[in-house]
């Protein structure tokens, strides 16, 4: 069960960053792969600049890279250039406006307030960590917690009956070990977005 607890954590930690990513890249006309992309090639070396070895680092479809390549190159963020001594193979790099993007964009800004928050915090297990890092960037990007319904301010146990105080509806033992949109985290406490068991 731990396992799939970290597993979890991890998860909704990448949920939150990408959806962090979409924000910021559509503000700007690309999209998340569009910036893989960019980092990609900002950091392979010249054996590695291939759209197929963009495509096997991304872990996407050759015709998902060679779309968003075409993107990239509109926008004057990529170059192409054949090989010299294979015509059939290109190879891609960063053109100035690419590379000024990418210092631009980078690191993105909700993670660095995260950090700076827990950077100074011990953990006794992953777990605890992962659990720390996921209500910072929540904290930090005003995002629903999406936490264990147990774990909410608006949790209330009354004489082994459980209610939200939020509806104002009875809650089941199993409904209190779930997750629940509308979860409140409590001020000054790390909450598990995993359900108990």
């Amino acid at each position: 069960m731990q396992d799939l607890n970290t597993f979890r954590l991890i998860e909704r930690i990448s949920n939150l960053l990408r959806s962090e990513e979409r924000k910021k890249y559509a503000a700007i006309g690309l999209q998340p792969v569009h910036i893989q992309v960019l980092d990609y090639l900002s950091t392979c070396n010249r054996f590695s600049d291939t759209p197929a070895a963009v495509a096997e680092y991304i872990g996407l479809t050759k015709g998902t890279v060679s779309q968003s390549i075409q993107v990239l190159e509109r926008k004057d963020y990529v170059t192409k250039s054949q090989d010299s001594s294979d015509g059939r193979v290109v190879h891609l790099a960063l053109s100035e406006a690419g590379k000024r993007l990418l210092d631009e964009i980078k690191p993105i800004d909700v993670f660095a307030q995260a950090q700076a928050i827990i950077s100074s915090q011990k953990f006794t297990t992953i777990e605890d960590a992962l659990n720390n890092v996921l209500t910072e960037l929540q904290k930090a990007n005003n995002a629903k917690s999406f936490g264990v319904c147990h774990s909410c301010v608006n949790f209330i146990e009354v004489e082994n009956h459980y209610l939200c105080n939020l509806t104002q509806l009875p809650l089941s033992q199993t409904d209190s070990k779930k997750i629940c949109r509308e979860h409140v985290l409590v001020d000054g406490t790390s909450t598990s977005t995993t359900p108990s068991p």
